[in-house]
């Protein structure tokens, strides 16, 4: 005897399904949980997306996220205004922040064909360097190259992150790319 689907739920696990790295099986686990196990999650979890949905927009100098014109880091009167890191999401600017190991701004660059050259040009005042903190790849590389042409009349400098082996990997499980870019790198011990 075949089962007749919840309509409601089918919903439910369609619309997890639609999020990054959540397969069926997820989505029916997250559905589920939703609905039979903690109902006031959910809620909680339905508000906090409605609110981020309305409220987070794009800050207008660099692009990350803000609830604001500027995000926080392009208001802080404490960051270095002479260091900026461009960076291809607002996803990537989290990421470095924790790290703690940059107290520059940033730039979001999603693609080449997004780019705005006049407002590149502006966000790039009293710029001394520019960093390019991209996913190593041929698109990126033609991005940096495309985006150094565009201000090569200033005097900045243009450095990117280094590539190469990640701790605890075994170097037969590195791609050829990364490790031929660690052994160009290379620094002296």
């Amino acid at each position: 005897m075949k089962q007749t689907k919840i309509e409601a739920f089918q919903n439910l696990v369609n619309a997890f399904e639609l999020f990054p790295t959540i397969g069926k099986k997820s989505a029916i686990r997250l559905a589920y949980h939703c609905v039979a196990i903690d109902s006031f999650a959910a809620m909680k979890l339905a508000h906090a997306i409605e609110n981020g949905v309305t409220n987070i927009s794009k800050c207008a100098k660099c692009h990350n996220m803000s609830e604001n014109e500027l995000c926080s880091i392009c208001s802080d009167p404490y960051r270095d205004n002479a260091l900026l890191c461009i960076v291809q999401s607002a996803k990537d600017i989290l990421v470095i922040e924790e790290s703690g190991q940059f107290d520059g701004i940033y730039y979001v660059i999603s693609e080449i064909n997004d780019l705005n050259e006049e407002h590149l040009q502006d966000a790039v005042k009293g710029v001394g360097e520019i960093i390019f903190a991209f996913p190593p790849s041929i698109a990126t590389d033609a991005m940096i190259l495309y985006i150094e042409d565009k201000l090569k009349n200033l005097e900045i400098n243009f450095t990117k992150i280094a590539q190469g082996v990640p701790n605890g990997v075994e170097l037969e499980n590195i791609d050829m790319i990364s490790l031929s870019r660690a052994l160009a790198g290379r620094i002296k011990v």
